[in-house]
This record gives structure tokens, C-alpha cells and sequence, in this order.
């Protein structure tokens, strides 16, 4: 989103949020789910996670009308330990599982320094740094990782094992806004393939291979993605993706990612049984929080302060997010020409009003 050519339009939060309340509504999403999604998808739009924002809502419709995912989950936790517990998903919309899941370890957290949830007959759950943002804004440090169908080649292999199995970690600061880390373990992640070929826009070199496991530029070529670290140090992200995979599926029992049903088809009937992991933890269980508050303020006042390169900036995690959230807070929220026409299809095939767009 970076070109002004690629604007279509813009919207503001709220006519957003009421356009994809609606849409869900309509094909018989039920209210918890329905304002888990919206709530997602909002978050990641605000803060200019696009290949995970708006442009989902489309697929995720799809889901729930072809049976993929329960429209009224009968989600239900289990407290296996003071600071454990499990989340069954009952395979409704990850986001709802989510944001239920991360609650349960905030409220372990609140009671014993630590909670720890895995999370099973899941479904994608949209920016995995929705769900440890919550924990940050209400004092606490947490952390979320989802495993995923294959996306990401081996470091030297040749075709897709690991998803693309995202790690996101945010810590309070008093004062600002959270510290927030959402990474894929993937040099990029897949939706930001499907975003740039929407547009017409090449990749970055070393971040996505083809049929024959070559590294291309072209979206339209890509067949997966190169670990993070790229073709010569792919080995960093490979491993890293074998923890989420581990945390995630393992711990829920369900199935690794290797065996997932891809996550865009062309069988959107069958649950596909995704699985995550949430830990939240109480900054003032291991030091006073003044002291907590203190070192965090002194480790991001060092970061900030050192010397960039010409031309460049010295950035926190978050700080970019929050920059843009407040840009788009104000002057809207844009739709590239391929959400636009998207969503115009949503309105006239649910019977909608269309979205209001500048």
C-alpha cells in the first residue's frame, strides 16, 4: 500500500466494521464470532497489516457458507493445571477462539504469574499479534503462535513443508503503546503474495521460490516461500517454524501443518483442524513493576537512540504500526482496486447496501 496508485478508495473503522458485521450476519454467523472477526480484521487493517486486514473478509464468507468453519461454535475450556489449559474450537472462526483463548490465560496469569492455553479444531485466526496485544493492554507480556498448511520450502528443499507459522510477542510500556512483535517464519507470509499479485507488484528477491524450488519475483510463479533467512540462511526460520509447529499443533494434538487442508481450497467444506498456542505472563511475577517499567523504558530509549543509517530510521517493534494506525485513524483506511471490486460483489450478492468508500 505503499504506491498512491494502488488506493482505490478509503473507509473509516466504523463503516468497516458495521459493512463486514453485516456480511458475517447474513450468512448465519453468530454475534461472538461475528465481533471476533470484525475485531481482528480491523486491528490488522488499523495498523497496516493488509495481507491480513479487509481482504480476508471475502474468504473467510467463503468458509463459513461452504461449511468449513461452525458459523455458532459451542467453544469449550478446560483448566488441566493452575497456569494450562485447552481450547476446543468446536471449529468455529480462530479469531473467536483467539480471543477467547488469550482471556483464559490472562485470567490464569492474574491468579498464579502464567497462563498457558493450547488451542485445537481451530481455524485461521487472521495477525497473530491481535491475540498477545490484549495481554499488553492489560499489563501483561504475552505471546501466540499458529502452525499452518505448507506454504515454506525446507532451507534446501525443494517444495513446501512448514506454514508459514507466525510468532507474535507483546510486552506493555508505560506510557505508549505496546511493544509488538507479528512475524511469519516465512521470509514473507503467503498472503502478501496473493496481495501483490492483485496489484501487479513484484516481490522482493530472495523471499519466494517456484515450481522447480528457484527463487522468483513473480507472485503468478510462486509455489512457496523460503524460510526466513532466505536461500543461504533459511536453516534460522526453518527451525523456528518447528517450534510454532510443535507449541501449536503438538500440544493441541491435532494434525502438523504438512497434513492441513490448504487453507484457500478447493475444499472449503472440511474442517481443517488448526491448531495454537497462547502464554501470558505477569511482568511483576518476577520483578516489582516499577522496576519492570523502568528497564523497559531504558531498553527502548537505548534502541531509539542509535545512530540509523543515511536515510533511514531506528524503529521498536510496533512503532511503524502505530505510526500508520494513526495515519488511517484519521484519514481512512484504503482499499486497493481488487478489495474494492471485492467488496462490492460481498454487498450485491448478500443483498448488503454497498460500503460507504472516499
Amino acid at each position: 500500500m505503499s504506491h498512491a496508485q494502488e488506493v482505490a478508495a478509503r473507509v473509516t473503522a466504523e463503516r468497516l466494521d458495521t459493512f463486514m458485521r453485516q456480511a458475517l450476519t447474513r450468512c448465519g454467523v453468530d454475534e461472538p464470532s461475528t465481533a471476533a472477526v470484525s475485531r481482528a480484521l480491523l486491528t490488522a487493517s488499523r495498523m497496516g497489516t493488509d495481507s491480513h486486514g479487509l481482504r480476508l473478509l471475502p474468504h473467510y464468507l467463503r468458509a463459513v457458507q461452504g461449511g468449513r468453519v461452525n458459523p455458532r461454535p459451542g467453544m469449550v475450556f478446560s483448566r488441566r493445571m493452575p497456569a494450562i489449559g485447552y481450547l476446543d474450537a468446536d471449529d468455529g472462526f480462530g479469531h473467536l477462539a483467539g480471543y477467547t483463548a488469550i482471556d483464559h490465560a490472562i485470567a490464569m496469569a492474574d491468579d498464579t504469574g502464567l497462563g498457558a492455553v493450547a488451542v485445537g479444531h481451530s481455524s485461521h485466526f487472521g495477525a497473530a499479534g491481535c491475540y498477545p496485544l490484549e495481554a499488553a493492554r492489560r499489563g501483561l507480556i504475552g505471546m501466540a503462535v499458529c502452525n499452518s498448511d505448507p506454504f515454506v520450502r525446507l532451507h534446501q528443499g525443494q517444495g513446501a513443508f512448514h506454514g508459514t507459522n507466525p510468532f507474535a510477542f507483546a510486552a506493555p510500556v508505560e506510557g505508549e503503546p505496546p511493544y509488538l512483535l507479528d512475524m511469519a517464519t516465512s521470509a514473507i507470509p503467503w498472503n502478501r503474495v496473493q496481495q501483490y499479485a492483485a496489484i501487479d507488484r513484484e516481490l522482493p528477491a530472495d523471499v519466494a521460490a517456484d515450481a522447480h524450488g528457484d527463487v522468483t519475483t513473480d507472485p503468478r510463479q510462486v509455489r512457496s516461500l523460503l524460510p526466513l533467512g532466505g536461500a543461504q540462511f533459511g536453516f534460522k526460520g526453518a527451525g523456528l517454524a518447528g517450534v510454532v509447529e510443535v507449541l501449536s499443533s503438538t500440544l493441541a494434538g491435532m494434525l502438523n501443518g504438512f497434513r492441513l487442508l490448504p487453507m484457500g481450497g478447493p475444499d472449503m467444506s472440511t474442517p481443517r483442524g488448526v491448531g495454537h498456542f497462547f502464554l501470558v505472563m505477569r511482568p511483576d511475577a518476577f520483578t516489582d513493576r516499577a522496576t519492570y517499567q523502568a528497564s523497559m523504558r531504558d531498553y527502548l530509549d537505548d534502541l531509539r537512540a542509535q545512530p540509523a543509517q543515511p536515510g533511514a530510521e531506528v524503529l521498536a517493534p510496533g512503532d511503524r504500526e502505530w505510526r500508520c494506525q494513526a495515519r488511517r485513524d484519521a484519514e481512512g483506511i484504503p482499499l486497493d482496486p481488487a478489495n474494492l471490486t471485492a467488496f462490492e460483489r460481498i454487498a450485491e450478492e448478500l443483498g448488503l447496501a454497498p460500503l460507504t468508500v472516499r
